[in-house]
């Protein structure tokens, strides 16, 4: 092994799958909690759904990562905030000028 390269490969485990994926060095550790995430939400749908399926579990789990994902994103749209405030900005700028 090349302990110099800036990447190399590592084995994640996703439900009964494994998959050999080649990363930078310095990513290593965001791939290992991902990998952590997927099989915690899959072990959870396994674990309350039985005998549904590696494909169902994993699907279940790519679902409820995917939703969460989305809620935080629109909950960190500040584009409608951005927006009042700009009209606010607005606002206040024409009743400078008006005095």
């Amino acid at each position: 092994m090349n302990w110099n390269s800036e990447t190399f490969t590592i084995n994640l485990r996703m439900g009964n799958l494994i998959f050999p994926i080649t990363v930078k060095r310095t990513e290593e550790e965001i791939y290992r909690k991902a990998e952590r995430l997927i099989n915690e939400r899959y072990n959870f749908y396994a674990t309350h759904y039985p005998n549904q399926g590696n494909d169902s579990y994993m699907a279940m789990a790519m679902l409820d990562i995917a939703l969460t994902l989305k809620r935080n994103e629109e909950k960190n749209d500040t584009a409608p905030i951005m927006d009042i405030v700009d009209q606010l900005l607005k606002e206040v700028e024409e009743t400078i000028d008006e005095k």
